[in-house]
């Protein structure tokens, strides 16, 4: 029954998310918004419940399972992505690199400002 209440629970907030997001111009997907909601919702009460645990580890559990779908639309969309490969070559070689070099940084920031040293 655990599982139930939790599963529930996540649906309800993704629900809350989606309704937001049709009702208010926000530009971000509702389960998103959802998923910030029950964030905000946790740090309040400090805690999770043993429903909730139960329910994203078995979801967390399956997780592989989720990557499924996209692969399939990988598959659907195989010409265009024939016919874009460079693009997408270099849009994920670039962003690749300038994620690293941005993590880098600020780590480097990060350690000088906690060792002490400006």
């Amino acid at each position: 029954m655990d599982f139930l209440n939790g599963i529930t629970l996540l649906l309800i907030y993704q629900l809350v998310g989606e309704v937001s997001v049709l009702m208010l111009p926000i530009p971000i997907p509702g389960p998103v918004l959802g998923m910030v909601l029950l964030f905000l919702t946790l740090l309040a009460h400090g805690r999770s419940t043993a429903s909730l645990e139960s329910a994203s580890t078995a979801l967390l559990s399956h997780l592989s399972l989720l990557f499924v779908p996209a692969g399939v639309g990988l598959i659907v969309h195989f010409e265009r992505i024939a016919q874009e490969w460079i693009a997408i070559s270099l849009a994920l070689v670039l962003s690749t690199g300038i994620t690293m070099a941005t993590v880098a940084a600020m780590m480097h920031i990060a350690t000088r400002y906690l060792s002490g040293k400006t």
